[in-house]
């Protein structure tokens, strides 16, 4: 077994190999660029070596800058996490012959399954049911024009060397085509160094399905279920789930059996995953398709680990250190449920805008890296698991992807665990950036979720004009008002016995006009009850002035509120939505009526730029006629690019920003008259 690894890549999942490997005696390295140098995982390795500045291409993805840290400090073997150099076979290749230990798969396994193209070659020589497309290299956009025409509206186009959601785009005509080809080479040239692109046939109503593999250096190959990662925004996962909802026992074999022999087609070792394409609209789920081998560890590994017990980090060790699986497929079972929620720094309330900026206040659900035993560790603190690499203080940066936190929960059950991430999500405690808890939560009520019909346009469907928040029930409304009665009196109290401002025999007000989401509510705090529109609400909590997070009893049912103050009242975020209270003492509350209400500027005329990235590309110049939903500029948040639009017939009188520029949030691009 090796005595010391080195980690190539940062965050979360730095940190969770230095966690198995510090429980398998192993030394750990972490390389780090300028923005990660107080982050978790440095502080958390035995040793950190700084390898540049925080632009990965000038830090994680320079292999050499990876080999001379392990010369620097004796590592044999390197992990490289999942993105940055972990599918380069250039970078297995130079481990190799420096003879430093890669643990993943075989070179000539990652270069078979990371080309898109070839893979899907490949597949088709073995056997495996593919999706139909053009397979091979395009020329031009004309090209890609032709081909999509041939192949049928819709097709997805890929870059060949994508993965995460990255270097894709739907297209339903020509239009599409001619906007988006260019785009996604740009997408996959700039994350992969690959700017090749392939199209294929979009699936309606289409299940991602993945099946997890493990093999060994012996020629032992199994798979670990699956995995449902159906809940998708612009091809990036948000939800996963193990098992799937959809998939039968008979569907399983029949996955798990092809996936295995295209596995052995390429001599397969180490963890990995098939990822399939399911039809929706064939209720015997047996058209399935091949989509791509991902030859690394999954983002969305924890759900695997947590109904299997098995810890995958651990076993991707082992192989690479030539040890045999000491599991077979008789062995790998299903244990209860698991459900894994990517908390990002995105604002779903702005139309998932990339977020970034500094983490004021970071308090998860549970202490993240900690476990109860269970399942070898591997389901958390009483089922809830947090994976992540950030800090109250720390900044999320604009330089890598958005992620903040994996949440992980198990149950005996699939509603047991969905109640599960209600309950941590409304607990989870994140401020100074905007973040997509509100949105998760909101999708694990879902009656649609809660019933297993997902496909991947399950947000497109549900949420088509934007989030406003979950819906809340007049019940949850009134009790937030009751609540919001006890707070008002509580903190009216304490200004009292601090400031003097009643008389030592007066009481403070205890009743309130509270309006939420626009409906109006009086509430009244009696000596032994608390009254809302005149009925009885049966509430219970402990709160000090101050408190802003507040666990309540509300009619029998538990949930956690977390409390923000305002001007006239408090914001209150619990079960997927963010409400405003104003809280007026009942006998001067009707006096707001005669405010005068303040007009917002008409800002229509710019083009502002709706978060912090990289202007890529300006598609008009000075005194161009422009139309409504014509592309106006191109900006690059988080690796992705943004094409803002014009909302409105104009022409472009000024242009503010130049191509290649670093904008700040509501800057301004460009000007119209």
């Amino acid at each position: 077994m090796f005595k010391k690894i080195l980690i190539a890549n940062r965050g979360e999942i730095a940190c969770r190999v230095i966690k198995t490997a510090r429980r398998m005696g192993i030394a750990t390295v972490a390389v780090y660029s300028d923005a990660d140098a107080r982050a978790p995982f440095v502080r958390m390795a035995d040793e950190a070596v700084h390898i540049g500045p925080a632009p990965a291409a000038e830090s994680y993805l320079i292999a050499d800058k990876i080999i001379d840290a392990c010369k620097q400090t004796g590592a044999e073997a390197v992990h490289p996490g999942y993105g940055f150099l972990s599918e380069r076979t250039s970078f297995a290749e130079a481990l190799a012959k420096e003879g430093i230990e890669f643990i993943g798969p075989p070179v000539g396994a990652i270069a078979a399954m990371g080309d898109k193209i070839e893979s899907k070659k490949l597949a088709m020589e073995a056997g495996v049911n593919v999706v139909p497309g053009f397979v091979g290299e395009i020329e031009d956009t004309e090209h890609a024009v032709r081909i999509s025409e041939e192949i049928g509206y819709p097709v997805m186009m890929k870059a060949s060397a994508g993965g995460g959601g990255k270097g894709m785009r739907l297209a339903y005509s020509e239009k599409d085509v001619r906007e988006g080809f260019e785009a996604t080479k740009r997408e996959g040239l700039n994350s992969f160094g690959d700017d090749r692109v392939f199209i294929e046939k979009f699936i309606l109503n289409p299940r991602h399905i993945e099946i997890q593999i493990l093999g060994d250096k012996h020629g032992n190959i199994i798979y670990l279920n699956e995995r449902e990662c159906s809940i998708q925004r612009r091809h990036q996962k948000v939800v996963e789930e193990a098992p799937s909802p959809f998939v039968t026992p008979k569907m399983r074999k029949a996955m798990g059996e092809q996936c295995v022999a295209l596995s052995r087609a390429v001599d397969y070792h180490s963890a990995g995953t098939v990822e399939l394409i399911v039809s929706g609209a064939d209720p015997t789920g047996e058209s399935f398709y091949f989509l791509e081998m991902n030859t690394r560890l999954q983002v969305e590994h924890p759900v695997t680990e947590a109904i299997t017990g098995v810890d995958l980090v651990e076993q991707m060790i082992r192989v690479a250190a030539g040890e045999k699986l000491e599991i077979t497929q008789d062995d790998v079972s299903i244990d209860g449920w698991s459900i894994e929620n990517r908390v990002y720094a995105e604002d779903p309330y702005r139309g998932f805008l990339p977020s970034t900026g500094r983490l004021v206040h970071y308090q998860p659900p549970v202490a993240p890296w900690e476990d109860d035993g269970a399942a070898n560790g591997r389901r958390g603190i009483d089922g809830i698991r947090v994976d992540d690499g950030v800090y109250e203080g720390g900044e999320v940066s604009m330089f890598y992807d958005p992620m903040i936190a994996k949440l992980v929960t198990w149950g005996e059950s699939r509603d047991e665990a969905a109640d599960l991430q209600i309950q941590a999500l409304d607990a989870f405690r994140i401020e100074g950036l905007g973040h997509n808890v509100d949105f998760l939560s909101a999708i694990m009520q879902h009656e649609r979720f809660r019933s297993g019909e997902l496909t991947t346009g399950f947000i497109a469907e549900e949420y088509p004009e934007g989030f406003e928040g979950a819906p809340a029930s007049d019940a949850l409304k009134r009790g937030l008002a009751a609540i919001g009665g006890v707070i008002a009196t509580a903190d009216a109290d304490r200004a009292r016995r601090i400031d003097q401002q009643l008389a030592d025999g007066m009481l403070p007000p205890g009743d309130w006009s509270v309006r939420i989401d626009g409906t109006d509510f009086e509430v009244q705090l009696q000596e032994d009850s608390i009254t809302v529109d005149g009925s009885e609400v049966e509430i219970s909590f402990d709160y000090t002035p101050g408190d802003t997070m507040v666990d309540v009893e509300l009619d029998d049912a538990a949930l956690t509120i977390q409390l923000m103050p305002t001007r006239m009242g408090y914001d209150i975020t619990t079960r997927g939505a963010t409400h405003a209270l104003r809280i007026l003492p009942a006998r001067i509350a009707h006096l707001s009526d005669h405010m005068i209400e303040k007009i917002p500027p008409d800002l229509s005329k710019f083009l502002i730029c709706p978060m912090p990235g990289l202007l890529v590309k300006l598609h008009v110049g000075e005194g161009e006629e422009v139309q409504p939903g014509q592309p106006l500029a191109t900006v690059e948040a988080m690796k992705m690019e943004n094409i803002l639009r014009a909302e409105k017939q104009g022409t472009i009188a000024k242009l503010n920003a130049s191509e290649g520029e670093s904008l700040a949030v509501d800057a301004v691009i460009l000007e119209l008259e």
